[in-house]
């Protein structure tokens, strides 16, 4: 697959909720390795209720080729209260992070560079909101995410021990991105 340098992403709007929640039906369904590294399973994680919330608040992006999407993804234009106890590099206020969740991509487009082209659009955004830092989570287990965001400056932080409806109680690795 050819490498991709720039992606646009687009906000998703309210009339989109049916394309967004077939596409990560669609991912967790046919990308391998879901089951070890993601985890993911459709109404545990992500759950229908995240996904229109994330779109109901102007939170959910994407990014098409084709007609098709080819990467989802939230942002949060804040952290919330379980990122408070976490050692940082610098203390911020939640609203001085962006917060990335759920990064999907078309199993069809995997290992072509848009999960990183996505990562630095979402940069980008962040900067243009004033943010001082990106934050995010991801299983101890995902280490091909680990991999992807550690090669993107982004620096593993802490751990935590947190439950989550498709995993139980599951190690967190959290990194962080100062802009």
């Amino acid at each position: 697959m050819e490498q991709r340098g720039e992606m646009i992403m687009e906000k998703c709007g309210p009339g989109e909720l049916t394309r967004i929640l077939n596409f990560y039906r669609f991912v967790i369904d046919e990308t391998e390795g879901m089951s070890v590294f993601a985890r993911w399973i459709y109404g545990k994680h992500p759950t229908e209720e995240q996904i229109r919330d994330y779109i109901k608040q102007g939170n959910m992006y994407y990014s098409e080729e084709g007609g098709h999407i080819v990467a989802a993804v939230a942002v949060t234009p804040y952290q919330t209260d379980e990122y408070h106890d976490i050692n940082w590099q610098i203390a911020l206020k939640d609203d001085e992070v962006a917060v990335v969740h759920l990064l999907g991509v078309n199993p069809h487009f995997q290992k072509s560079g848009i999960a990183k082209a996505m990562m630095k659009e979402i940069v980008d955004l962040a900067k243009s909101e004033g943010k001082k830092a990106v934050r995010l989570d991801a299983l101890e287990c995902n280490t091909p995410a680990h991999r992807l965001y550690e090669s993107l400056g982004f620096q593993k932080r802490d751990v935590r021990n947190w439950y989550a409806s498709n995993t139980g109680w599951i190690n967190f690795y959290l990194f962080e991105y100062l802009l």
